[in-house]
């Protein structure tokens, strides 16, 4: 008899539970959602990284992976989002903050695409800045970890993802500096200069060969340059994204504290 009564007991605990569910919704937990996000992208930053080291096809294969793996995250997340009745913080920096994290991450499958269609070999600028990434990413990595339990150190990550754009910034600029310096790429060993040469030649068939030589080595030279300066662009591009989910960490600390 008294079974039956605990019996009845929690049926009307497990009745009363549904109904309450039912009108106040769990909120889903965005922290760690977040957080799987952010793990995704530290390892792709390594393969990354590993490929501009290498050249290897399998690390670039890794990227294109890890990127795939990033964008069922996202939609995870934003389908999430979208479902749920409340938020633990500002439903819209949820959003951009998805979002944001994504981009950075696209930008790294699209430097290793645009490397392999171009044609390009990783120089050591692209793996300094590929190295800068990597360290966003785990700032990032950090801060979103810590947002929940402590954000003044989640402030701090945030802080130091900022300084790790600036970085990649004055890289880039610097990279462009070297790369438009004909004397530079000159002195550079024949083997890190442009292949393209040949390409060239048979359009210039009126000229004498040393004239045709001459000027095939010019364009090859032009032409090494716009691709190289797309790739870095492509580095600076995703550490901004990197920056701007760190912007919007910082103002997720701003409003909830």
């Amino acid at each position: 008899m008294q079974s039956e009564t605990e019996s009845t007991q929690t049926k009307r605990i497990s009745r009363f539970s549904k109904i309450i569910n039912s009108v106040f919704p769990r909120t889903p937990d965005f922290y760690s959602m977040l957080n799987d996000q952010c793990d995704v992208v530290v390892q792709a930053m390594e393969m990354l990284v590993a490929y501009m080291q290498t050249g290897e096809q399998k690390r670039a294969d890794d990227v294109r992976r890890l990127e795939h793996e990033g964008d069922i995250l996202k939609i995870r997340n934003i389908d999430t989002l979208n479902r749920s009745f409340s938020t633990p913080f500002d439903r819209e920096d949820i959003y951009r903050a998805i979002t944001s994290i994504d981009e950075g991450l696209n930008y790294a499958k699209t430097t290793v695409r645009e490397t392999e269609i171009l044609g390009i070999e990783p120089d050591a600028q692209m793996l300094e800045m590929a190295k800068l990434l990597q360290s966003s990413a785990q700032k990032l990595q950090s801060g979103f970890a810590t947002l929940e339990k402590d954000p003044s150190l989640a402030e701090q990550s945030a802080a130091a993802v900022q300084k790790v754009e600036r970085q990649v910034e004055k890289l880039y600029r610097n990279a462009l500096s070297q790369l438009f310096d004909a004397k530079y790429y000159s002195a550079k060993p024949r083997a890190e200069q442009s292949s393209n040469q040949d390409e060239f030649l048979h359009q210039l068939d009126p000229l004498e060969e040393a004239d045709c030589r001459a000027v095939a080595s010019g364009l090859a030279y032009v032409m090494e340059v716009l691709k190289r300066r797309e790739i870095y662009r492509h580095l600076s591009n995703a550490s901004d994204h990197f920056a701007h989910a760190g912007d919007i960490l910082h103002n997720i600390i701003v409003k909830t504290a």
